[in-house]
């Protein structure tokens, strides 16, 4: 199964935890919200990333990364 990764945006507040975990899935861009925000830029990333993107989302601080089956 493929995994589907989903961010609550309403709820980011950029700290670019994802980032450091997960560079190939994930960037941290300037907002017109006044922080930076998450950018997914593979919403369904391979089988190999798998370990680094569960824990992207479980380092988060407001636990805004969700991780699914697709």
């Amino acid at each position: 199964m493929a995994m589907k990764i989903t961010v609550d945006l309403d709820l980011c507040q950029g700290h670019s935890v994802c980032l450091g975990e997960c560079p190939e899935v994930f960037d941290v861009v300037e907002s017109d919200e006044g922080y930076p925000q998450v950018v997914v830029l593979q919403e369904n990333p391979s089988e190999e990333l798998r370990a680094k993107v569960l824990l992207a989302a479980n380092y988060c601080p407001n636990h805004v990364i969700t991780v699914t089956e697709d």
